[in-house]
């Protein structure tokens, strides 16, 4: 059957606390999710002094006078916080995972052996950043939000052209709004992906709810991402467009319905399930009044109604105009021998 690797993506809403960050870790792990996903970056290598913040983040952290780069700041794990969680992860049975922002986070990502890649969106044009990652060859998920087809193209061109075999590669459809509005949304874009670049691809997603995500994975998405919060009044950038533990959980449930809706043959057959209710669904042909044997069977004198277990009203044109075998009482069910 198949699988839809669902990524829970922590992000930065830890707030800076190793504790959130557990807990956060709890929450991913009870909602069924594959991977929890946190960030991992230094500011100062990322963000320059001068950086504002997007409007979504000045509207969720109220802080308009708060550079980025102050912002960030309050938002890093450290490199040791790492371990802590990787084994943590371990002991629960989830799959950690993080995004790196610059290099020198890369070079740490790799030296945690995680064998699992994520090129955010505001990556897609950092050639340094592309070129360090393709190198490694290893699985690799490149989020697209804010691109069009051709920046998508020059991006995978650095990839493919720097070590990455195609196989390794996954392509996420994104819009990086938080939260994004539905009519931005485009999913129909996720196939032009596919289409393209012949690649598995995925979507992930910042809309609010657990509508979209659901939807993706019912038109072909091998990986699904998504924010999700201890809280959306929690203070930072990112919480009011995640989704909280309960909301997660029932993502999660949904999708893995769609899997098994999606998982028939293709063709169309009565299933095992449903055999069952051909006799009680279906009609036969009955006998509208009572008749007597011999009477010619007509369309004043025959019904159709339940059960299936008769003559099926298919044949109704072959039961009008012969006798009636024997006496037949309303509501009895016709037979011809």
């Amino acid at each position: 059957m198949n699988h839809t690797i669902i990524i829970a993506e922590a992000g930065v809403n830890h707030n800076g606390s190793l504790e959130l960050a557990k807990r956060l870790v709890d929450k991913a792990f009870d909602a069924g999710a594959d991977y929890v996903k946190f960030q991992t970056f230094k500011s100062e290598k990322g963000v320059s002094r001068n950086a504002k913040k997007a409007d979504y983040q000045i509207a969720n952290t109220k802080k308009e006078e708060e550079s980025q780069l102050e912002m960030v700041k309050k938002l890093e794990l450290s490199y040791d916080n790492h371990q802590v969680l990787i084994d943590y992860c371990n002991r629960l049975g989830i799959k950690f995972f993080s995004t790196a922002f610059d290099l020198d986070s890369v070079d740490f990502l790799h030296s945690l052996n995680l064998g699992l890649w994520k090129i955010p969106s505001g990556e897609v044009t950092n050639y340094p950043f592309l070129k360090r990652i393709a190198a490694y060859n290893e699985k690799t998920i490149l989020s697209t939000g804010m691109c069009d087809m051709a920046d998508v193209r020059a991006a995978v061109d650095v990839l493919y052209n720097n070590g990455l075999s195609k196989e390794n590669l996954i392509l996420l459809h994104c819009n990086t709004e938080y939260p994004t509005p539905f009519e931005d949304v485009n999913l129909k874009a996720m196939d032009a992906l596919r289409k393209e670049f012949g690649v598995e691809v995925g979507y992930s997603d910042h809309t609010r709810g657990i509508e979209v995500p659901i939807a993706a994975v019912a038109l072909g998405a091998t990986v699904i991402e998504k924010h999700f919060t201890l809280d959306h009044n929690m203070d930072g950038p990112d919480h009011k467009a995640s989704l909280e533990p309960d909301e997660l959980k029932a993502m999660v449930s949904a999708i893995r319905n769609i899997e098994k809706a999606l998982n028939g043959d293709g063709t169309k057959h009565v299933s095992e399930s449903e055999r069952k209710n051909i006799a009680i669904a279906r009609k036969s042909i009955i006998a509208a009044c009572d008749i007597k044997k011999g009477e010619m069977l007509s369309e004043n004198n025959l019904t159709v109604k339940r059960p299936g277990t008769g003559i099926s009203p298919m044949r109704w044109n072959e039961v009008i105009g012969t006798k009636a075998i024997c006496d037949f009482e309303e509501d009895e069910l016709i037979r011809l021998e």
